[in-house]
């Protein structure tokens, strides 16, 4: 029998060679659409037809009976899951690559007869004071594919949920049977909404930093000015773009907006106004009281100043005297008089006791 060492190599090459040859057996494991699909439904004239539906399926249903429109749903998918869905309805694919990996600004932008919408979500997280290691508004987005028979949502974030959305309008059949363009109004609706809750929440942290930088003899650490207003620019970059979008939505730039939609687009338009005079607000506010806070920190620093130079005064009229009458000459004044040691500390107190009142007075001590 040989022996185990000469069998080893035999073993581990035979081992490599099984390795090979199973390695393209594998089944390579791949995600399903509907994990990344968080719902997908069917409406005919307001109402969500019953059952659980594909994709495919539901497009096939909406254009069998020739009426309603299909709402799908997606969280963060990739470009494999996406592309089966884009591939069914037709989208188009420089928009299936944005909604893949969203970073986009807010936009609207038209491809034959879809409309590709991005919106930036904002969520308010209060965590106490603002400071570098956390942020106070949290971002997300949101694309909306609209089409003649179809809406699709796709959603990047943690707290941009649509579920209350869809509720809401399924709560509605009114707004619902207005196709399409009805969803789209009801997450911009929402969106917006959000921006108004989140600016209401940094209004009130603004008020906290104004009365901390103006109370008297407060320490303010200008690091919490200068990251809310790192946070209000991150709420201006979401706000400000959208309005060009709501804008043209209200002015007939697609026919897949009826004309019963626009007048709501409008007053989401509005409230979007709102919002951003609100940020413009708050940009000059935290830049005064960045000013503001500069400005006390520099008084304390001239008051610290003062009290500095007023101590060492002070300590100065001592020292002089002490320093000449240490010079030990034979022939200096009162050195032989019995009163000149207690003359010279009387001296030395009586011109710093002047000198401290002097310093109170013109409040320096």
């Amino acid at each position: 029998m040989p022996p185990l060492s000469s069998i080893r190599p035999a073993i581990r090459a035979a081992s490599r060679i099984t390795t090979r040859i199973s390695e393209p057996l594998l089944p390579k494991l791949r995600v399903p659409v509907s994990a990344y699909v968080v719902d997908c439904a069917v409406y005919v004239d307001g109402e969500r037809l019953p059952g659980r539906w594909t994709h495919d399926g539901a497009l096939a249903e909406v254009r069998r009976r020739e009426e309603g429109f299909v709402w799908i749903g997606l969280h963060e998918p990739d470009e494999e899951q996406i592309t089966s869905i884009a591939d069914v309805f037709g989208l188009h694919e420089l928009a299936v690559e944005d909604a893949v990996h969203a970073h986009q600004r807010p936009k609207l932008e038209r491809y034959e007869d879809m409309l590709f919408m991005v919106l930036k979500t904002v969520c308010y997280i209060g965590n106490g004071q603002p400071t570098a290691e956390h942020e106070i508004v949290e971002t997300g987005e949101v694309m909306v594919f609209v089409g003649p028979d179809f809406a699709i949502t796709v959603r990047h974030g943690k707290h941009s949920s649509l579920r209350d959305v869809r509720s809401r309008l399924e709560a509605d059949p009114e707004q619902l049977a207005q196709g399409p363009a009805a969803v789209l109004h009801a997450i911009a609706d929402r969106v917006v909404d959000t921006y108004l809750e989140v600016t209401e929440a940094i209004e009130d942290d603004i008020d906290e930093l104004e009365a901390q930088v103006f109370t008297p003899r407060s320490t303010m650490d200008a690091e919490q000015i200068y990251v809310m207003k790192r946070e209000v620019l991150e709420l201006r970059r979401a706000v400000v773009p959208l309005a060009t979008p709501l804008r043209k939505l209200t002015e007939g730039y697609s026919a897949l907006v009826p004309h019963d939609v626009r007048s709501y687009f409008r007053d989401v338009d509005d409230h979007l106004v709102t919002v951003v005079e609100r940020v413009a607000g708050f940009n000059e506010l935290l830049t005064t009281l960045v000013d503001a806070s500069l400005a006390k920190i520099t008084m304390q620093q001239n008051n610290d100043m003062r009290k500095i130079t007023s101590y060492a005064a002070l300590i100065t009229v001592p020292t002089m005297i002490a320093g000449i009458y240490g010079m030990n000459f034979e022939y200096m004044p009162e050195l032989s008089h019995p009163l000149g040691y207690p003359a010279v500390l009387l001296s030395i107190a009586l011109i710093c006791g002047f000198l401290f009142r002097q310093f109170r007075r013109n409040h320096w001590l």
